[in-house]
This record gives structure tokens, C-alpha cells and sequence, in this order.
């Protein structure tokens, strides 16, 4: 007898979104998993029709399924609404980002071998967006960092660390400057770390951190980190790996997940049928492996790794000529 079908909230976002959006919903689909797709507008194009970038339907429709897949959104630099990403994060209370970064086969960089992942605190920090104006001139960012938040993302990475036989975690930090706040961050990460034996810990400043990673980033198994050093971080790492067009993303809470490509939304490349999907078709994976869908998440990393390898079909940022359409039919047909 056949399960019922996962419902999932779709974002398709800005610009590429949608093509891109159209594209993992295909590869998905054609895993064979059952799925009914419940579309919700966020962004730029949801201002126009609901007066804001993130309608509460949207925070309702993810709160009811427990899962959406999300596509890009545009967010505008020093004015305008404030990040859909983060506000996602924090409404749905998504307290951990999982970034894994994966070499993959007929991508060019600099590096081989890259087998990382990103564990990022998504709540607090700088991102809680508490500023103000002291004085003309002159403007405070208060950086929230607390105990409760900083156990439980250390708790996720080790969970996930076990779960996955990662052998090593690293608590990136400022604790040398920032005493109290990143302090209390390492003293948690600390406590959380004692309880598995059974993973290595290790500490290291963020700065020396981003040195090492560039000098060597085989070095490095599970990254663990707040909220902006994982923004840069993750960003910083999937360098390794091709760009942020390679590499999917993760928001996981204890009651919903939200997975999404983190690449921009492009919209100069919109509706040519040039944007690359794999970033969210990875995404869409996954999301498959959180719905405890493993084979059919491995099926899906494998297609992908053999159209790269086989080179065919690709699209141009990765020196092909095919188009959106064209690299998602050869990544859909090896599924």
C-alpha cells in the first residue's frame, strides 16, 4: 500500500526563482515520491499583490505541511523590506542552517576532495536586527547571543555529526575580542560537547579559520558556528566547491524545515532559460532525506553527479550551452 503524498509549500521567489523552482519540482517528481506542491508568493513579487515580501499565509502554509522547498528572493540593499530568509528563519523559529559542501565531479576549482558541512545558528546574533541611531552619526547593532540558542545548534551538530559518521566539529568564534558573547557561545558549545564522546572537538577564531579553509579545506569535517560567521563562512566554502550554484541549503527546526538554494535571484538571467537548478535540485534532495526519503535523495545525487560527469549537457556558468530545461530533463531522466 502506497503512502499518502508529502505536501510541501513552494516559494518559487524572484527573478530565476521560478525556472529553477520548475526544475527541482521535475527531478523531484520523477524520484517517483509522491508530492502535492502548495505554491505561496514571497519576496519582491509578493509587494506588489499582498503588500508585503512575506504574507502570513506563507508562514501558515509552512507551519501546516512542516516542510517547503523556496526558491530565491530578492533582497534590497540598505532600505526597503527586510530579508524574507530571515524573517522565515526566525518566524518558524528554523534555529539551525546546514550548508554541506561536496566536490563534484566536472566542476572546475581549485580544490578536490571537499567533504564539509556548515552548521550555522539562525535566531540571533547581528541577524536579530536590533539597531538604533545613538546619535546623528552614529549607529549600534547589539549582537544577541544566548545560551539556549547557542546548546541547541551545538546539540544539532553533533546530533547530525553522529547521525551522518562525521568524526570532528569545530566551534568557529571572536571569543578573543568578544569575550562575553562569543564566550558564552564556546562555553555552551563545550558543555554540548562532553555528552558525545564519540565525535572530536576542537575550537578555532574565525579569521584563522577562513585562512585554514582556503590553505586546506580537506582539513575541516563539521563547522560550527553563529549566525554571521556562518553567513560568511558557508558562502566562503562553497567557493570550494563551484559557487553557490552548486551547493544547497538547509533550515531545520523543531517543528519545520525549509530548504532552499542560496544563490542569488539573477533577475538579468531571468526567463532565458539560462539559470543553473542544481543548487535546488540538491536542495530538493535534501528535503528528501529529512522526510526519511534516503534512497530516493541518493538517487537524485547520483543523476546529478553523472551529468556533470558525462558534461553533455550543462549549463553556461558551467561551460556548457545548454539551458535550464535541457541540464533538468538529463538530470530528471537518470533519476
Amino acid at each position: 500500500m502506497s503512502r499518502p503524498p508529502y505536501t510541501v509549500t513552494l516559494i518559487p521567489g524572484d527573478g530565476i526563482g521560478p525556472e529553477v523552482m520548475a526544475a527541482a519540482v521535475r527531478v523531484l517528481t520523477a524520484t517517483g515520491i509522491a508530492f502535492e506542491w502548495e505554491t505561496q508568493q514571497a519576496g519582491a513579487s509578493a509587494i506588489g499583490e499582498h503588500g508585503t515580501a512575506l504574507p502570513s499565509q506563507v508562514l501558515e502554509s509552512v507551519r501546516r505541511n512542516k516542510v517547503a522547498l523556496k526558491g530565491p528572493t530578492e533582497t534590497p540593499v540598505g532600505t526597503g523590506h527586510r530579508s524574507v530568509n530571515v524573517e522565515l528563519r526566525i518566524q518558524l523559529d528554523l534555529y539551525a542552517n546546514l550548508r554541506p559542501v561536496q566536490s563534484l565531479p566536472g566542476v572546475k576549482s581549485r580544490y578536490e576532495n571537499v567533504d564539509l558541512v556548515v552548521v550555522r545558528e539562525n535566531t540571533e546574533d547581528l541577524y536579530s536586527g536590533l539597531e538604533h541611531v545613538v546619535v546623528p552619526g552614529v549607529v549600534e547593532s547589539l549582537k544577541i547571543i544566548t545560551e539556549k540558542a547557542s546548546t541547541r545548534i551545538a546539540r544539532f551538530a553533533f546530533d547530525y555529526s553522529r547521525a551522518h559518521s562525521r568524526k570532528k566539529v569545530i566551534a568557529v568564534h571572536k571569543a578573543n575580542i568578544m569575550k562575553l558573547s562569543d564566550g558564552l557561545f564556546l562555553d555552551c558549545c563545550r558543555k554540548v560537547a562532553r555528552e558525545y564522546a564519540d565525535v572530536a572537538y576542537d575550537e578555532m577564531i574565525v579569521d584563522n579559520t577562513c585562512m585554514q579553509l582556503v590553505l586546506d579545506p580537506g582539513r575541516f569535517d563539521v563547522l560550527l558556528l553563529e549566525n554571521l560567521y556562518g553567513d560568511i563562512v558557508s558562502d566562503l566554502c562553497a567557493g570550494f566547491v563551484g559557487g553557490l550554484g552548486m551547493t544547497p541549503g538547509a533550515n531545520i527546526g523543531a517543528t519545520g524545515a525549509v530548504f532552499e538554494a542560496v544563490h542569488g535571484s539573477a533577475p538579468d538571467i531571468a526567463g532565458k532559460n539560462l539559470a543553473n537548478p542544481i543548487a535546488l535540485i540538491l536542495s530538493g534532495a535534501l528535503m528528501l532525506d529529512h522526510l526519511g526519503e534516503k534512497d530516493a535523495a541518493e538517487r537524485v545525487r547520483k543523476a546529478v553527479r553523472a551529468v556533470l560527469t558525462e558534461g553533455r549537457t550543462l549549463t553556461r556558468d558551467l561551460g556548457g550551452t545548454a539551458g535550464t530545461t535541457e541540464i533538468t530533463e538529463a538530470i530528471a531522466a537518470g533519476v
